[in-house]
């Protein structure tokens, strides 16, 4: 069977009702989970993934997959109708789509909306079908010298890109590496940093960590903040979301360039490791602006805003994707769970995982496929529901969502030693969350962590001669590469405190 063939095959597979169910149900749950302000893409998946683990690998899957496109564009609701982004991937569809929404145009904000992020998907799909081989063939000419810089080098990026801080960026990735080194080594099993607690011994499971450190610490400054829900959010009920369709992909149709270069950065962006959709979207706004003829009036409420922003934030998770299947590296913190959620069915991802799981892989681009029209008809029939679900007192939904938290550690391994280390990194993530730190970092360097000493381990044993990292071509260019990205973030970091200070200056000299 070709390339082709095999889709067609794994298309009409996902469309079976055993794995149709999964998809919409995690649509479903993403739209929700993204709508939600506080809850994001991330915390949904992480609470869908317990609930995959009776499913065959392509089941769950589906089920993923649905949250992440379904989440994508229900970031997209809040953020036209409140101003409050439901996930950071939205933060810059705040700019136009919520002054849309105050002159009087909700419908039209979503929709145009919906539809950019239909539009990017079904672009970015393109490149996810096409592409995706080709990568993973150049994969297959790395050795553990050269994963082992590429996994380096997608540590830096994630230092280099978050935050204000670069040295907390670091910190953050490192405290993630620690993690991974807990328990017994890979070789002899001699125990690591366990500081003598038995729940320790057997290493740090992903799950419990992920969950403690994003469901828990991100929670728990909207529990500070229950009683000072803004009486904005309550106006929602309000509003109608009626619009003419075909107006708004008209709107989109109409400005070619901005939708195909907006989806070229989001693809883009999604195969860059570790910075993902809240990277994409700003991106792609910025460079909407900078091409316009009318700048100015960019954060008035024009649909410039709004395609730029939601085509490249669902572009994004086709680049990921790809990322996660060719090279076995998560593109973001949604594809890491994913990446647990194979490992945990005995699947690897990598060069190899097309030719060796062709059925999963395939069914891959086909839930992908399908999950676009998907989300458009769960937002449509949906609408007035979503609207009532956003406006849920954070008193009731909380709650909920620590109690499903909890279950999904615990259906781990049947075990409350995964209780015990979600509740270590609960705390660990709630006073980063505090000391402002970033989180992502953190997760990258578990996800990480384990590869990279695999094939550090991989390399040594096959050759002891340190220098064949540096010697070796692609090996030595990722890792001069991953000492410019670090010292471009510094850089980056430091040019805009002086521009900062500069301004401030300008502001006080009268």
């Amino acid at each position: 069977m070709n390339h082709y063939e095999l889709l067609l095959t794994n298309l009409e597979t996902i469309l079976h009702l055993k794995y149709l169910v999964p998809l919409i149900l995690g649509t479903i749950a993403g739209v929700i989970g993204g709508a939600l302000p506080g809850v994001t893409i991330t915390m949904t998946v992480i609470m869908v993934l317990p609930f995959t683990f009776g499913l065959d690998p392509l089941q769950g899957l589906a089920a993923m997959i649905g949250v992440y496109t379904g989440g994508s564009a229900g970031g997209s609701i809040t953020a036209s109708l409140i101003g409050i982004p439901g996930t950071p991937s939205a933060v810059a569809t705040t700019f136009d789509g919520y002054p849309m929404t105050r002159n009087g145009q909700p419908g039209r904000a979503v929709w145009v909306g919906v539809w950019s992020a239909f539009l990017g998907g079904v672009l970015g799909g393109l490149f996810l079908i096409e592409l995706t081989g080709v990568f993973a063939s150049i994969a297959l000419q790395f050795g553990p010298w050269e994963f082992f810089s590429l996994f380096i080098f997608a540590l830096s990026m994630v230092a280099g890109l978050v935050g204000k801080s670069v040295t907390k960026g670091l910190l953050s990735g490192a405290i993630g590496l620690v993690v991974t080194v807990i328990g017994p080594d890979p070789i002899l099993g001699t125990q690591r940093l366990t500081m003598g607690f038995d729940f320790l011994e057997g290493g740090l499971d992903f799950l419990p960590v992920l969950i403690g450190i994003f469901a828990f610490a991100q929670l728990m400054p909207d529990v500070e903040r229950i009683g000072q829900e803004s009486t904005q959010e309550r106006v929602t009920h309000r509003l109608s979301l009626k619009v003419s369709q075909f107006a708004a992909l008209w709107e989109i149709i109409s400005r070619p360039f901005l939708l195909v270069w907006s989806t070229l950065i989001g693809v883009l962006i999604g195969i860059l490791p570790a910075i993902g959709g809240s990277a994409a979207n700003i991106m792609a706004y910025d460079q909407a602006k900078k091409f316009s003829r009318h700048p100015e009036k960019f954060g008035t409420g024009i649909p410039e805003g709004i395609i730029a922003s939601e085509s490249s934030n669902n572009a994004n998770v086709a680049g990921s994707l790809m990322m996660i299947m060719a090279f076995g590296i998560p593109g973001d913190a949604v594809t890491a769970v994913m990446m647990g959620a194979l490992t945990i069915h005995g699947i690897q991802p990598g060069p190899l995982f097309i030719s060796q799981h062709p059925d999963v892989a395939y069914g891959i681009y086909g839930a992908y496929i399908v999950s676009l029209p998907l989300m458009v008809l769960v937002i449509w029939i949906g609408s007035r529901a979503w609207l009532r679900v956003i406006i849920m007192p954070k008193s009731i939904l909380i709650p909920i969502i620590l109690v499903l938290s909890v279950i999904g550690a615990y259906a781990l391994g049947n075990s409350m030693n995964d209780v015990y280390v979600l509740a270590l990194f609960c705390v660990i993530g709630y006073a980063m969350v505090k000391a402002r730190i970033p989180l992502a970092p953190l997760i990258l360097g578990v996800v990480l962590g384990d590869a990279i000493e695999s094939n550090l381990i991989r390399a040594v044993s096959t050759d002891p001669d340190p220098w064949q990292f540096i010697t070796r071509p692609i090996s030595g260019l990722l890792l001069v590469a991953s000492v410019a990205s670090i010292v471009f973030a510094f850089w980056q970091h430091r040019r805009e405190r002086l521009r900062l200070a500069a301004t401030q200056e300008e502001d006080t000299d009268f």
